[in-house]
């Protein structure tokens, strides 16, 4: 399954293709909600290659007012807290707060393993902890560094917005999520979402090694340019 679907078709495709993924070979993508680094090619991709989508109502229905719906596209509706199958997995979509109109993150499970997937959300609930508590691999959002937002370029608005608690986490906020959570299982994490202007690698991977107490370089990072490869789960 692919989670999300920001990226254009063709830039899609190569990034599956490097990862030996043909797009036919996917039974569903998950939206998390209707922002277009999330969900702007979405309908398009799907309906390229006859994949289902899986999202809450009210993505659908903002992704429609945004005029990125297609009709002919077979959408599976979701809801926070209510599990569902995709090909033999389990998904379990939680709410999270963000500025979207009804946005969910995900954990996936085969019966024995867990990977969580958190981005995009403002800070952290005590229900995110739980539903990634006990997980076996971990993709976060570092999306920023406060100090570099602040002394960025980006209009005030905009720096309100991404540090505001329904913007997006910075790497403090991260590592006081991932500090939190049962880690007693964990194999991997990945810190995702990374600021281009308000973040730097090192920094990420630094707070998040500090919650874990391992060697920075033990923390994964999903770049921009091309995302990270396959893990094992033991």
């Amino acid at each position: 399954m692919l989670i999300d679907c920001g990226l254009a078709p063709e830039e899609l495709e190569r990034r599956l293709g490097n990862l030996g993924v043909a797009p036919s070979s996917l039974a569903a993508i998950l939206v998390t909600h209707e922002h277009d680094d999330h969900a702007g090619h979405a309908y398009a991709f799907a309906a390229a290659h006859g994949i289902a989508l899986c999202m809450t109502h009210g993505t659908r229905a903002a992704l429609e007012e945004a005029g990125k719906a297609n009709r002919g596209v077979r959408v599976t509706f979701i809801r926070g807290g209510l599990e569902f199958p995709v090909d033999g997995l389990s998904v379990r979509p939680f709410t999270v707060p963000h500025d979207a109109r009804e946005p969910v993150q995900f954990v996936v499970s085969d019966g024995a393993r867990r990977l969580g997937v958190l981005t995009d959300l403002g800070a952290s609930t005590a229900h995110v902890e739980a539903m990634l508590s006990g997980i076996d691999a971990l993709v976060l959002e570092c999306n920023h560094d406060l100090d570099l937002l602040w002394a960025g370029d980006y209009p005030k608005w905009l720096k309100k917005r991404i540090a505001s608690p329904f913007g997006h986490l910075d790497n403090g906020a991260s590592q006081r999520l991932l500090a939190a959570l049962d880690r007693s299982r964990l194999q991997h994490v990945i810190a995702a979402h990374l600021s281009q202007q308000n973040n730097r690698p090192p920094l990420a991977r630094a707070a998040l090694a500090r919650a874990l107490g391992c060697a920075d370089e033990w923390v994964g990072i999903a770049t921009q340019e091309e995302g990270f490869g396959w893990r094992d789960l033991r």
